[in-house]
């Protein structure tokens, strides 16, 4: 990284079908100088999230990603500069830096994060996936001791996290993941109970056995087919938090699943729930007391995807959204 010049990766063109690494270009840009309210940051760490995909879709909880500018996406940075009160030079935030070496950001829109090492901490355990993890079962879930909760992408950044919180919370725990590896880390070394491996197909069947009691909290990260085969399993007043549809993001939807919704909904008087992790902000401190205690402990473990250099970003996230990674992945810059 230069000391004066500003490497950024621009989306050129809205894919129609899967991402590939044609719809990207880097340019080389000058450093840009805060204005009034404003920090200016090097970026550390760049966040990879299924969420990149669909921002290019259109609007969602924040505004579409528009071809030739700067790629969206969260990430931790220093503060070299600010021209705001509440921030110094050499201050760790975390905001929407976009795809790029250097941003100026308002302040107003930048969290200040706390000194932790490894830094990395701050985008995966204590981070947005953590917090995704937290307050997506624990708030919308409600899990109880004894019951028998399933995630989707169990392997991914919140996934891997959910399922622990979960075992942590003293349920059986299920998780759904692509390939025999995943499968096979989630239950040796994550300590779930069961793993059902996506890749095989009948989904339905595999749940069936892994969970024989039924299902009462399923937290979903994938929509489609798999959301199916989760809400025919569902008992009497079970919950759902819906934390994402990647199975819907890239490329074309297949249009399959679910199918029969609402009236399971009503028969089973199911709580089915979307929220967005920015909804808990105000609450961030209550999640971070307890996700670091199980840390330290050891009951949490931390699975990290880093990859180095921002020239990688697009590829890493083309392999995100085919299911590269195990736990958080984020770009080293």
């Amino acid at each position: 990284m230069s000391d004066n010049i500003n490497r950024q990766i621009l989306l050129v063109e809205k894919p129609a079908g899967k991402l590939g690494s044609e719809h990207f270009k880097m340019r080389h840009g000058t450093i840009p100088e805060p204005r009034d309210g404003e920090a200016l940051l090097r970026v550390r760490y760049i966040s990879l999230d299924a969420a990149n995909r669909a921002w290019m879709h259109g609007a969602t909880y924040r505004a579409a990603v528009e071809a030739n500018t700067v790629m969206a996406g969260g990430g931790i940075a220093e503060v070299i500069a600010s021209k705001a009160p509440e921030l110094a030079r050499g201050d760790i935030v975390f905001g929407d830096t976009g795809w790029q070496d250097y941003a100026a950001v308002p302040a107003k829109h930048l969290t200040k994060m706390p000194k932790i090492e490894p830094m990395t901490y701050l985008l995966s355990v204590y981070g947005i996936a953590g917090l995704t993890a937290y307050f997506g079962l624990l708030d919308i879930g409600k899990p109880k001791v004894g019951e028998t909760v399933v995630v989707s992408a169990a392997a991914g950044s919140v996934g891997s996290i959910v399922g622990q919180i979960a075992r942590i919370k003293g349920c059986r725990v299920v998780g759904i993941a692509g390939g025999k590896d995943k499968c096979d880390w989630l239950t040796s070394e994550l300590g779930f109970d069961a793993a059902v491996d996506y890749k095989d197909g009948a989904v339905f069947k595999a749940l069936k056995a892994a969970a024989p009691n039924g299902i009462d909290v399923y937290f979903d990260n994938v929509g489609g087919e798999v959301l199916e085969a989760c809400l025919g399993q569902m008992n009497v007043r079970g919950r759902i938090a819906c934390c994402g549809a990647i199975s819907q993001y890239d490329g074309i939807p297949s249009g399959s699943g679910p199918r029969g919704v609402p009236g399971l909904i009503v028969v089973k008087r199911l709580i089915m729930q979307g929220f967005i992790v920015t909804d808990y902000m105000e609450r961030r401190h209550e999640a971070l007391r307890d996700l670091q205690s199980w840390v330290t402990s050891g009951a949490l473990k931390v699975q990290e995807d880093v990859i180095a250099g921002l020239e990688n970003t697009p590829r890493a996230l083309i392999g995100l959204l085919a299911g590269e990674n195990r736990g958080k992945r984020m770009i080293s810059v």
